[in-house]
């Protein structure tokens, strides 16, 4: 998130914050006094810690052999009934206790046309508890009687202001998640407590490179198996110490037949993700800082004035249709 971090501005103020992700849960947060513990409960049922947009709770495991139950080290708030009810039918347990997890909470919306369903052939009920728990990863069972299969939705990546961007982040991902496929020796699983550490500080001002994420340093060479605090470049470009995303996708486009020109293109989106975690390129966020903080209109009381939205506003739709040179925040020879 912190590569991708776009969000500094809040309500006419400049924020000491970059991204946007506790303001989203924050304004979602529909929990009551009793369920955020701030009084007994009484009429509801659970205490639950986090807003339903928020970090996920727990791991659903693999049959990889990397999984361990002490990964899951969040007590996980959930409904017994439910979780009884889908392990006597031969849920996984994992599975049974996420489902039952999403369903702690009430659905925001209900459309009476929907109420009466055959929940063999519809979703729609489930749907309705699933697609209003915005976490920042989301398992996505298909659809009955669909020939889409089960997905994962990756969900802290902050929408960027060009295509080329939001084309480099997205197909980088893409490519991360089918190299862990192709190496399966690779573990980068952690503990929950320490992901939930790593994105409240990706929020910090230039957490980019500024913060330490915790990371597990695992690599087909040498099998080490160690959590540490990493800074965003070691972690996507490496080090003496730990290989790097880069270098593993870029061995598995090695292990694979790729066209010349698509090769060419995928090279260009690795080379802008790998300015972002080195600082040389910078993100939307700084970008967005700096203009402000120059403009001759701002007064260093965070303020961004009507004529400093307007005149920001202004600038970054240059950049995006391609008006506005912009390499700084792009890197040399991008463009939109």
């Amino acid at each position: 998130m912190s590569l991708s971090a776009s969000s500094p501005i809040f309500r006419g103020y400049l924020a000491d914050v970059d991204c946007r992700w506790n303001v989203i849960a924050a304004a979602v947060d529909d929990r009551t006094a009793e369920e955020r513990g701030e009084r007994p409960l009484a009429k509801d049922r659970f205490v639950i810690p986090k807003s339903r947009y928020g970090t996920i709770d727990t791991f659903l495991g693999s049959d990889d052999g990397l999984f361990k139950p002490e990964y899951n080290d969040l007590k996980l708030v959930y409904d017994h009934e439910i979780y009884r009810h889908l392990v006597n039918n031969d849920i996984d347990e994992l599975l049974a206790k996420h489902v039952a997890h999403l369903f702690i909470r009430d659905p925001l919306v209900i459309f009476e046309e929907l109420l009466d369903q055959d929940d063999s052939v519809s979703a729609d009920h489930f749907e309705n508890i699933q697609s209003t728990n915005w976490q920042n990863v989301r398992f996505k069972p298909p659809p009955p009687n669909s020939p889409i299969g089960w997905r994962v939705e990756f969900r802290p990546l902050e929408v960027q202001l060009t295509e080329f961007e939001n084309a480099a982040f997205s197909v980088f991902t893409v490519l991360l998640a089918r190299a862990l496929l192709a190496f399966p020796d690779i573990n980068f699983y952690i503990p929950v407590t320490k992901m939930d550490i790593n994105m409240q500080r990706a929020h910090n001002r230039d957490a980019v490179f500024n913060e330490r994420f915790y990371f597990r340093r695992s690599s087909p060479a040498d099998g080490e198996d160690t959590v540490a605090e990493l800074t965003a470049n070691e972690i996507i470009n490496g080090s003496a110490e730990f290989i790097g995303l880069v270098p593993i996708v870029q061995m598995y486009l090695d292990s694979i037949s790729v066209e010349e020109n698509v090769r060419r293109q995928i090279e260009r989106y690795i080379l802008f993700v790998r300015g972002r975690a080195n600082g040389s390129i910078m993100t939307a966020a700084a970008w967005i800082r700096i203009f402000v903080r120059n403009h001759p209109a701002y007064k260093f009381d965070s303020v961004v004035s009507s004529e400093i939205n307007y005149d920001l506003a202004v600038a970054l739709d240059d950049i995006a249709n391609g008006r506005r040179p912009a390499p700084e925040l792009l890197g040399a020879g991008n463009t939109v």
